[in-house]
């Protein structure tokens, strides 16, 4: 117990040393050796909302400088409170909120970022991935590893896009795709639970089947016949009343589609389930410690099964957002890996639904962020921006925000009266 407990102060100990670190680099370089030469203005209105202001203009240099000293100030606390044995997650964010900003605001001199449109678009590009994680979330607290994610998303744009495209009825393809999520994860349960085939190695094999039978239809199917079976309405924004018009907030998060409010919807739902109901805790039970769980009258593999399907249909609803919640036609490939960034997501946020939402909000702010930056003409390449989500994963799992460590029994098979 010692041992553990001293590898992860030491993790956690190069989790504060690396924020410390980037904290002061980012004063020295965009605050001091290579500042902004002009001003950086941030927009904050997005439609019709209230304003409150409307742009803010700042010095690039006085910027970078500004928010850079607020992150090394949020290190040197995270260092006290590791030096006391507290916990660090609230200076550590505060640091990368300092860090970011600052480049943010050395990057982008003399260019104008629209900034609620640019947290509007990581919200709006994290909403897959955070059915996705939720979908993990369920199936790795019940013990059973969900690698197929991918595939279920994909599977679900599909039929989703194909159902509405036929009934020219967005409801009826957003119904369409939690099934076949299920359907996805019906052969993960099936194999993985009734059958103890190796969880990791089934994954990949459902998301290659998924990518293939998909790719197939789309040009034997989709593409010859694109106005028939590929041309899909889309929900539009409901604006909630007064919500809608609070400034900054309002453009994010309540003039959204039912998909996204099915989101806020589910992981509230989630969130209140696993912690607060007898099922989340028969749940947390049979993915720590199946064997005491089936002691008490627990059937652990039927929970398991339930939970699983489960997981696909939220899935499902993630893939349903591709296609009838945001472009409509179905594209190939269309979820270019998502369902891996939603596992990395869910290692990231530690197992937990509020820390999976942050971790897939994180990797969707850089994503989008990036794509800004191309837009307005700053010339840093992209891929350096798409390493950031990945970049703070290694963190993480550093120990950064904590003990990372997944359900004890998953992805270990369980028979009953044996060994597991």
């Amino acid at each position: 117990m010692k041992k553990v407990r001293s590898n992860i102060e030491k993790r956690r100990l190069v989790g504060v040393s690396v924020i410390t670190l980037l904290s002061t680099i980012s004063l020295l370089f965009f605050g001091f050796i290579s500042p902004g030469k002009d001003k950086t203005t941030f927009g904050f209105v997005l439609n019709n909302e209230w304003v409150i202001i409307k742009e803010w203009v700042i010095a690039s240099a006085t910027g970078a400088k500004i928010f850079s000293l607020i992150a090394v100030v949020a290190s040197i606390i995270a260092v006290l409170a590791f030096r006391a044995n507290r916990k660090i997650v609230i200076p550590a964010a505060i640091a990368t909120f300092g860090i970011l900003m600052s480049f943010i605001t050395w990057v982008a001199s003399g260019k104008f970022i629209p900034f609620t449109g640019l947290l509007q678009g990581a919200l709006l590009l994290a909403v897959p991935l955070i059915f996705g994680s939720m979908s993990g979330l369920i199936c790795e607290r019940s013990g059973v590893i969900n690698i197929a994610i991918e595939g279920q998303l994909l599977a679900s744009a599909f039929v989703s896009g194909v159902v509405a495209s036929l009934t020219h009825k967005t409801i009826w393809g957003l119904i369409a795709a939690p099934i076949a999520g299920a359907a996805i994860s019906f052969l993960l349960a099936t194999f993985a639970i009734k059958f103890s085939v190796d969880q990791v190695i089934l994954g990949f094999v459902l998301n290659v089947l998924v990518i293939g039978l998909t790719d197939f239809l789309y040009k034997k199917l989709l593409v010859p016949y694109q106005s028939t079976w590929n041309t899909a309405p889309t929900f539009g924004h409901i604006e909630l009343p007064i919500l809608a018009k609070i400034p900054v907030l309002g453009p994010i998060f309540f003039s959204q589609s039912i998909v996204v409010y099915l989101m806020f919807a589910i992981v509230a739902t989630i969130t209140f389930a696993l912690f607060k109901t007898k099922w989340g805790l028969r749940t947390r039970a049979i993915g720590e410690h199946p064997t005491a769980a089936d002691t008490v009258g627990i059937d652990v593999n039927k929970l398991r099964f339930k939970n699983v399907m489960i997981a696909g249909l939220i899935a499902g609803v993630g893939g349903a957002y591709y296609t009838v919640g945001s472009v409509g036609a179905f594209g190939k490939e269309m979820t270019a890996g998502a369902g891996f960034i939603a596992l990395a997501a869910l290692i990231f946020g530690k197992w937990s639904p509020i820390g999976a939402v942050f971790a897939a909000l994180l990797f969707g702010f850089a994503d989008n962020l990036q794509s800004t930056l191309t837009i307005i003409g700053v010339s840093i390449p992209s891929e350096f921006m798409l390493m950031v989500p990945y970049i703070a994963t290694i963190i993480a799992v550093t120990g950064l925000v904590g003990r990372v460590r997944a359900p004890a029994a998953d992805g270990v098979p369980y028979l009953r009266g044996g060994a597991h």
